[in-house]
């Protein structure tokens, strides 16, 4: 009889193992659905993120350009314009800091330059990670439906329409429509 129960015993083992075996490829499955969740929503963060940091760099080209003298080129040179502008006594800050792209963690941004290289008319993101967002942009960014990378975001000063000789008033600069 001892025998016996030793057989039954062996066998209840093993259906336990393979029970086991099955919880943990059911929690492993579980986790890595949970960490690609994951993933998608620090890029849609990142994502937005992106679209703040690019109409603070639009309102500052806007407020750049607002506050040129005339006879002065109304896009800055440099990031370092924005961020300090020295054509006035007293130094004016369009931006307050240089921020980071949030889609490559660094501030590398790309310039976008005037048709003659010297002045600053744009940004975008480094990036050339396909958006998950592709439709449905609010205000200044309706131009970026349907972009297939992030660099397509470019984010420029949109200034009202003018007359010739005339130059936008800050409130003008700052609500100014989408072209």
């Amino acid at each position: 009889m001892r025998i016996g129960s030793r057989r039954r015993h062996r066998k209840q083992g093993g259906y336990a193992y393979l029970g086991l075996m099955i919880l943990i490829a059911i929690i492993g499955v579980a986790a890595a659905a949970g960490v690609q969740l994951g993933a998608i929503y620090q890029r849609r963060m990142a994502e937005e993120n992106l679209l703040v940091i690019g109409g603070e760099f639009q309102r500052a080209l806007l407020s750049y350009a607002a506050a040129t003298p005339l006879g002065q080129a109304t896009q800055p040179r440099t990031f370092d314009d924005l961020l300090r502008d020295q054509r006035y006594p007293n130094v004016v800050r369009h931006l307050r800091k240089l921020y980071l792209d949030p889609m490559t963690g660094k501030a590398d941004w790309v310039l976008v330059k005037s048709p003659d290289g010297q002045t600053i008319v744009g940004i975008h993101s480094a990036s050339n990670a396909h958006p998950i967002k592709i439709a449905n942009f609010t205000g200044d960014f309706q131009g970026f439906n349907d972009k297939h990378s992030y660099a397509g975001w470019v984010f420029v000063a949109r200034l009202p329409m003018l007359t010739s000789g005339q130059r936008p008033s800050n409130s003008q600069a700052l609500s100014s429509p989408s072209p």
